[in-house]
């Protein structure tokens, strides 16, 4: 089994007290009852994320609104688990929202599985809204930190050299600097530079 649908079965098992319903949705293969499970009044959050996930993992596109709001939620668990099936589903919708929850400054504090979100799809959207979250967090006594080091790693991962700048601007923090260094060793040397 998957490890992150082992962890979000585990949490949502315990959400959902174990009932019926939710053996009943953890076991349907019937993409049309998940789906309704969506769009149906009255559904519990954990019923609504547990169908959108598996449906993400399923590549069915009809799971993308809720997991777009799921991976923007308050409870890092959830954002996880969103980010993860929509890494799955294939929907190139995608990169763009992520990088528009990136992005947003007045959602800062959930902006991190965005970001690692968007390193992970390698799409266009990717690089500029990495650089851009990052030149935001270099801003002194920024409070988000982890948002700042996911974007030095993604940079890192996606290896553009149009992060070298950023990286740089990231070396002068003591927090992000060694992350900095690592990333900008991943980025190839421009021609004609030594």
């Amino acid at each position: 089994m998957d490890e992150e649908l082992r962890s979000l079965t585990e949490r949502l098992r315990q959400e959902s007290h174990g009932t019926a319903a939710y053996d009943r949705l953890l076991a349907t293969d019937d993409h049309d009852e998940l789906a309704d499970v969506l769009t149906a009044p009255g559904q519990p959050l954990w019923a609504r994320e547990l169908a959108a996930f598996r449906l993400g993992l399923a590549g069915d596109r009809r799971a993308f609104e809720s997991l777009v709001l799921l991976l923007n939620h308050r409870d890092p668990p959830r954002c996880a688990s969103a980010a993860h099936a929509l890494a799955r589903l294939g929907d190139p919708r995608t990169a763009r929202a992520a990088a528009a929850l990136a992005t947003n400054e007045l959602r800062v504090a959930y902006a991190l599985h965005p970001v690692r979100l968007l390193a992970a799809l390698r799409a266009p959207e990717s690089v500029p809204a990495l650089i851009t979250t990052l030149e935001r967090r270099l801003r002194p006594h920024d409070p988000y930190r982890r948002v700042a080091l996911a974007c030095v790693e993604g940079l890192g991962v996606l290896g553009d050299g149009r992060a070298r700048r950023v990286l740089n601007e990231a070396l002068a923090h003591p927090a992000l600097a060694e992350a900095a260094v690592h990333a900008l060793a991943r980025i190839p040397q421009q021609r004609g530079v030594r």
